[in-house]
């Protein structure tokens, strides 16, 4: 019996790790899609050389200020502190757990029955968060700068496998 259990620690403990990762980076990228949908669409930024060519034009174009690379990579920088805004939610059946906003972003009452709230579980999510935003960073700017559909599933699952398991999770649990 003391065998078999030792045999199911080390899944249960990345089951949990997997839950955690796949939790952490589709908040990451709802959140980043959240900040992204507050700038004003009309804000531009010039991209490009500002140099000088020799028949006297220049390089320069505007772009949407939301989806550039210089306003993407600043939330990078920040957008793993709103983690401490998230619970983790088990559920009953599949015993997993999933990360919910326990303070929402619009002022609206939020049902946060079952979900656990505690440093333990923001610090974890902020921590693996940031791991994710470090680690790709390139794919986060590529997929966001271009308005990808399905950003979650497409990073999430598919390009990281952070969430090979999470294929069923609605769009709208996190």
């Amino acid at each position: 019996l003391a065998l078999a259990l030792a045999s199911l620690l080390p899944t249960a403990g990345a089951r949990r790790s997997q839950d955690l990762h796949c939790g952490a980076c589709r908040a990451l990228v709802d959140e980043l899609e959240w900040e992204i949908a507050q700038v004003d669409p009309r804000k531009t930024i010039q991209m490009g050389s500002f140099r000088i060519n020799p028949d006297g034009s220049q390089s320069v174009v505007e772009v949407p200020y939301a989806r550039s690379e210089a306003h993407l990579t600043e939330l990078l920088e920040r957008v793993c502190e709103k983690m401490k805004e998230y619970g983790e939610k088990v559920d009953p059946a599949t015993h997993r757990k999933s990360y919910v906003r326990v303070i929402s972003q619009d002022g609206t009452k939020m049902d946060l029955s079952g979900v656990k709230f505690d440093g333990d579980v923001t610090s974890s999510l902020k921590f693996a968060c940031e791991s994710i935003a470090e680690e790709y960073e390139d794919e986060l700017i590529e997929f966001l700068s271009h308005e990808t559909e399905n950003v979650k599933d497409r990073l999430c699952s598919k390009r990281t496998d952070l969430c090979d398991h999470a294929l069923h999770i609605p769009h709208d649990e996190l």
